[in-house]
């Protein structure tokens, strides 16, 4: 089937195919790549580069190098030993891969059509409730006890607004190739589930940014086409903005961070906005380089491994997954960890190309 979605008439199968694996082993290694300094208030970006100026290796090429002493170890998240340089086989179990793979179920179990309704109804039935976190463990919570959306997102849940929801997105840009809005149509009604405001906006965002990334020319096209989606009035809009303004007036990437830490500053480190800023300065200093933008992204803190996995998936589209250096992808041996009941142990490639299947099904590609 040739393409015939806008701006992809010209891009052949293999083409899209290619750049659809990119995104999947894209979010899996900057997810990876970002797991082991997870925990934004412990790991700020300075303690991040101190870790890799120790280790000597900045600038950062590869996955973490093993830690320089048994303190540095001592602080990063237990999972350090499977994601870190020479350790690595396979890839890591974690709920912003297991998303994406939730979601690609949920697309071929219910199409376009699917309802916030069946989103819950699939949480309950192949997703287990220890392995959601903050905003989705509230609304798991609320549906098991009968809540129905949109009470599910706003009944005693303190998380609404962070960044869960955008984790959720990717599917959605991944099976709409070059149509950010329809994109982020989607994820909207996914994200209502659990999130509102900014934490919904946060899902419409990524999941045009990872559609537009599959016929923009450049990141900076991609993000303005993806701040189209959003209320422009929205504090995410406004954070996105300023980010990109502070690169176009060419301050360092430090600068740039420094300045939107200091005016997001209070949000915390699992909020959407303070994370769409380090997303959005790693896809600009990056500028369509794989390997700079995940590292960038994850060298920028807070929600490193979130971060890292959207980066990734964003830039493996961008450049498709022939041209991501083998560091990246080598290690992970074509194969998936999930918590989703019936995907544990699935080929990376075949998840790609049922993804691939999927957005042909929709008429998308």
């Amino acid at each position: 089937m040739t393409p015939t979605s806008p701006g992809l008439s010209d891009l052949p199968d293999r083409t899209f195919a290619d750049r659809v694996l990119g995104g999947w082993l894209g979010r899996i290694a900057g997810n990876m790549l970002g797991k082991p300094v997870e925990q934004g208030e412990v790991w700020t970006r300075e303690r991040i580069d101190r870790y890799l100026r120790q280790a000597e290796a900045l600038p950062l090429t590869d996955y973490l190098p093993e830690p320089p002493s048994d303190e540095v170890a001592s602080a990063l998240r237990p999972e350090w030993r499977q994601c870190v340089r020479g350790r690595i086989h396979g890839s890591c179990r974690d709920d912003d891969v297991d998303y994406a793979v939730l979601g690609l179920h949920l697309l071929e179990t219910h199409g376009l059509a699917f309802t916030t309704e069946q989103v819950g109804e699939l949480w309950l039935l192949r997703l287990p409730y220890l392995q959601t976190f903050t905003a989705e463990r509230a609304a798991y919570r609320n549906l098991a006890n009968g809540l129905k959306p949109p009470l599910t997102a706003t009944y005693d849940n303190p998380h609404q607004e962070w960044i869960g929801a955008l984790i959720r997105a990717d599917v959605f840009g991944w099976t709409n190739p070059g149509a950010p809005r329809r994109a982020a149509s989607l994820a909207r009604r996914d994200a209502v589930l659990s999130h509102t405001g900014n934490g919904v906006y946060g899902a419409m965002w990524a999941a045009a940014l990872i559609s537009a990334a599959f016929t923009a020319p450049t990141p900076r096209a991609a993000l303005d086409a993806a701040l189209c989606v959003i209320p422009a009035s929205s504090r995410l809009a406004r954070v996105v903005r300023r980010t990109a303004s502070l690169h176009d007036s060419r301050l360092t990437w430090e600068e740039t961070l420094s300045t939107v830490a200091g005016e997001t500053a209070g949000l915390g480190w699992i909020h959407t906005v303070p994370n769409a800023a380090v997303l959005t300065a790693g896809l600009l200093y990056g500028d369509g380089d794989f390997t700079r933008t995940v590292a960038l992204t994850v060298r920028g803190g807070l929600d490193t491994d979130s971060n890292g996995a959207t980066a990734g998936s964003f830039a493996g589209v961008l450049c498709g997954a022939a041209a991501i250096p083998p560091q990246w992808t080598e290690p992970l041996e074509d194969r998936l960890r999930s918590a989703v009941f019936g995907f544990d142990g699935a080929r990376i490639s075949e998840l790609a190309a049922r993804t691939v299947e999927l957005a042909e099904y929709q008429g998308s590609p």
